[in-house]
């Protein structure tokens, strides 16, 4: 029961960051086009910070709880591990999410930046930018699912 609860919440966090990771961009992209309406962009540094911060927060709550699910079993004795033969494709998945995880920082880079006065990219560039965590997160959901290696 410890084993499906933790990965259980593991996921529901999981599912909290991506929305993060997929609407912090989408974020720059409204900054980006807001032109000269210091107002508007106002309230969408406003956003993309607080966005920024919950990510951050989830991340980090999924990141335990993904290390409880990999090496739980070293403190409950019952609980299942991924640790062993034919668990390759955790690590394809755990690189794939620190690549997502770089995403979500240069994200948050650009972020800071816009804060500072610098400029950001094209929106056409962002909405491009915008679209790159999604291959990532199906092939993550994928290794996770097929466990093909």
């Amino acid at each position: 029961m410890a084993y499906l609860l933790t990965k259980t919440f593991h996921l529901v966090f999981v599912i909290a960051w991506m929305a993060a990771v997929f609407y912090l961009p989408r974020i720059l992209v409204n900054i980006a086009e807001a032109g000269e309406s210091q107002e508007v962009r106002a309230r969408l540094l406003l956003m993309g910070r607080r966005l920024y911060r919950f990510g951050h927060v989830m991340f980090g709550i999924a990141f335990v709880l993904g290390l409880v699910l990999w090496l739980g079993y070293r403190v409950l004795p019952a609980f299942p591990t991924m640790v062993g033969a034919g668990t390759a494709w955790l690590h394809a998945k755990l690189g794939l999410v620190v690549v997502l995880f770089a995403f979500y920082i240069v994200s948050g880079r650009w972020l800071k930046g816009v804060e500072r006065g610098r400029p950001l990219p094209s929106g056409r560039a962002l909405r491009w930018f915008n679209e790159l965590p999604l291959p990532a997160l199906v092939a993550i959901v994928w290794l996770v699912l097929a466990k093909p290696f």
